[in-house]
């Protein structure tokens, strides 16, 4: 199962972000420091026609564009309950996997234990995005190339996807990351061929453009 959580940052519970500090660093004086960097916050609502609305703080957000905001949402999930699955995360990008030769078993068990993570994720203020979180299925059995995962969670059936997406890479069923290596071909002889361009050119031709551009453009892609 792919996990996606609905506006993630946007919904940590200050005080429980604080708790949860607490726990992990018994200094008041710092756990009040960090929460100086998310608190305090306050915006108002201005329309297109002047209109404004009074100020309202933020409660319950943490700043993306923050450095500290990744480690702090690991710590917000750092209590996730024990699953049957394993658990797998990194920030809000969450991923359970259950390998048993029973289609039946991995059904039952993932149903299960995203039972368990709702109701914990619901208790934090946390909630799946029932259109986005999606199940897959990863073996070597041509047979049963065809065959969807039913994955329930309050009573409806979670989408299926052949070929997940997950950290930016495609995965499929057999592990192959052909689909993934192809869409990167794509992506980098594009890429190339704007390099070729640019070295053409009569200003684009020197050597600290052409590596600075190649960097950005190509090696930073490539090596992703």
């Amino acid at each position: 199962m792919f996990v996606d959580l609905t506006a993630a940052y946007d919904t940590v519970r200050h005080r429980g972000l604080s708790c949860k500090l607490l726990r992990l660093l018994p200094d008041r004086h710092m756990v009040h420091m960090i929460m100086e960097t998310v608190g305090n916050r306050s915006f108002t609502l201005t329309t297109g026609n002047g209109q404004r609305s009074r100020l309202r703080r933020l409660k319950n957000v943490v700043t993306q564009e923050s450095v500290l905001a990744p480690l702090l949402f690991n710590i917000y999930i750092s209590d996730l309950p024990t699953t049957i699955s394993r658990k797998y995360a990194y920030v809000d990008d969450l991923a359970i996997m259950h390998a048993d030769g029973d289609w039946q078993a991995v059904e039952g068990a993932l149903s299960k234990d995203m039972a368990t993570l709702g109701e914990c994720l619901q208790t934090w203020k946390l909630k799946f995005s029932t259109t986005k979180t999606v199940s897959a299925v990863f073996h070597l059995n041509n047979k049963e190339a065809e065959s969807e995962l039913k994955v329930n969670f309050n009573n409806e059936t979670l989408p299926f996807c052949s070929e997940p997406k997950y950290l930016g890479g495609t995965l499929d069923r057999s592990l192959t990351y052909r689909r993934h290596l192809e869409s990167l071909r794509k992506k980098l002889t594009s890429r190339v061929a704007l390099l070729r361009w640019l070295a053409s050119s009569g200003w684009g031709a020197g050597a600290t453009t052409l590596r600075i551009a190649t960097l950005a453009l190509v090696h930073s892609t490539a090596e992703h």
